[in-house]
């Protein structure tokens, strides 16, 4: 598995997704996929699943310097204590004695990005996380974070697959050597039924979802956290990395509409 090497941390390219995972049947997937080979989980306080994702981690056997975990700080929770007191909370549900990667989840009115991310800071300087990043940032966030605050952020997560086009963010961030992490990079699902996507499959005797997963993973700097609970799903993605998709592939990629937005982005001010 090719990783991402970004602010002293290497990331995975292909990670589980466990939005809307819950209990024990987010326990068995995260099982099975780090049975799979998986390395890299997404999880976040807003989920509801650290529990289960911390027992299952616990229960793999994974030695912990092998395995990546990202989780994330809820909007309504970004004043410095309130923080401290989630990433406690966190840390504590995942049965770990530290995070990899620590994002805050979205951005909202209210916050104070220079409080946020001196906070941010110190858990990383404590050891208690390895990196710290964002998620859902517009360009004009992350030029306050990068320019301004000077934060070292190690990624930027947003919505990402072959129906949407995020090239002003994507330039932004490949200019500065910080990973994409692409979410909904299935587009919760709309890309299994795309014909063109199929037909492209069907050359490569591939599904449509792999097609658009490889697309994705082709690119330098992206990762992308499918979500996928069955084990026969999570090991489909896994062999999308033996997709090669050529010229006329990606031309007939480009030519989708780009304007298929999955998750709503109105949390947050309207910044750009």
């Amino acid at each position: 598995m090719e990783n991402l090497k970004t602010q002293g941390i290497a990331l995975p390219k292909l990670g589980l997704g466990t939005f809307r995972m819950q209990g024990d049947a987010c326990r068995a997937a995260v099982e099975s996929a780090l049975g799979l080979g998986y390395r890299h989980i997404d999880t976040a306080e807003m989920y509801g699943n650290e529990e289960a994702i911390g027992a299952a981690i616990a229960a793999s056997g994974v030695a912990r310097g092998d395995l990546h975990v990202t989780t994330k700080v809820w909007h309504e929770n970004l004043a410095p204590d309130a923080i401290r007191k989630a990433f406690d909370l966190s840390l504590k549900k995942l049965r770990l004695d530290h995070i990899d990667l620590y994002l805050v989840h979205w951005p909202s009115r209210s916050m104070k990005l220079p409080a946020v991310f001196e906070t941010l800071l110190k858990l990383k300087q404590e050891g208690r996380t390895r990196a710290i990043g964002v998620a859902n940032f517009t360009t004009a966030l992350l030029k306050v974070v990068v320019e301004e605050i000077k934060a070292p952020i190690a990624c930027n997560q947003i919505e990402y697959h072959v129906m949407l086009d995020q090239t002003k963010v994507a330039k932004y961030l490949a200019a500065r050597s910080i990973p994409l992490v692409a979410y909904c990079p299935l587009a919760q699902g709309r890309v299994a039924t795309d014909a063109a996507l199929a037909a492209i499959g069907k050359k490569h005797n591939a599904s449509a979802a792999q097609v658009a997963l490889k697309w994705l993973l082709d690119q330098n700097g992206v990762a992308a956290i499918p979500k996928a609970s069955r084990a026969e799903s999570q090991q489909a993605n896994l062999d999308a990395l033996k997709v090669t998709l050529d010229d006329a592939d990606r031309k007939a990629i480009a030519a989708l509409p780009k304007d298929r937005r999955c998750v709503n982005p109105g949390f947050g001010p309207d910044w750009d």
